[in-house]
């Protein structure tokens, strides 16, 4: 989502027809994004500012992919949350228990008022025995004021504190692209992943054995790509190069 359809809350320049484009042909798509945040219903309000009709159902987080992963392994079981309303209603929505007693998990979401307290009482219910679970591993995020740290970053000072790994469901695991694909009714030879980031999203969509397509309106510059072990199948300037080839 951000980067390929929106930059800093603004659409990209052809990305309300690239969406419509998509629509009108009957292909199925999913909006893929790492932020746990929101929920699908505020994130589809959002593009809707910005002018991007996106329904809810077409949207993918990193928080539902961890609810559903958590549905897989442990049905029916409890979770200690740090994060916001888009990771706590996937939880109660698969039938979680949200609990500082004794959890079955501790997982760690996006939030912007992570607190001392909050994070002192993750770290001692992994030293109980917590499973340690993370929405997704990016270290920072971006803001109009600069970097901001994200989940990443707070899992590490966790991890230093207890020494504890976490599980990271999100992109570049691509057990959420793969769920996505999945979703669509599509297999990974007919295909495509559209992302701005060579280390999460192109890495992510490669290892789902996805057709992979750089747009540059994100974080990545052209001249970024040679510094990778791996190259996506195209690179284009945004998602407006590709309209007439939907």
């Amino acid at each position: 989502m951000d980067g390929v359809l929106v930059h800093e809350g603004h659409p990209v320049p052809g990305a309300d027809e690239f969406i419509k484009r998509l629509r009108d042909s009957g292909k199925n798509f999913r909006v893929l994004t790492n932020n746990s945040t929101y929920t699908p219903r505020d994130l589809a309000v959002r593009l809707r500012a910005a002018g991007l009709e996106v329904p809810p159902e077409s949207i993918w987080t990193s928080a539902l992919a961890t609810a559903q992963f958590l549905d897989d392994q442990r049905p029916g079981g409890s979770a200690y949350v740090v994060g916001e309303s888009g990771l706590t209603t996937a939880l109660h929505d698969i039938g979680y228990v949200i609990t500082d007693l004794d959890p079955d998990y501790v997982v760690l979401g996006e939030t912007r008022t992570y607190s001392f307290t909050q994070i002192t009482r993750a770290i001692r219910l992994i030293e109980n025995g917590a499973r340690f679970i993370a929405t997704n591993p990016d270290p920072v995020g971006p803001s109009s004021e600069g970097s901001l740290p994200a989940t990443g970053a707070v899992a590490a000072l966790i991890t230093k504190a207890t020494g504890v790994e976490p599980y990271f469901v999100g992109k570049p695991n691509p057990m959420m692209m793969r769920t996505a694909v999945n979703m669509i009714g599509g297999h990974s030879g007919t295909t495509a992943m559209i992302g701005d980031r060579m280390d999460t999203d192109i890495v992510c969509g490669m290892e789902a054995g996805l057709y992979t397509i750089l747009v540059l309106t994100g974080v990545m510059q052209r001249e970024q790509i040679e510094r990778y072990p791996f190259r996506p199948s195209l690179v284009v300037n945004s998602v407006a190069d590709l309209i007439d080839l939907v």
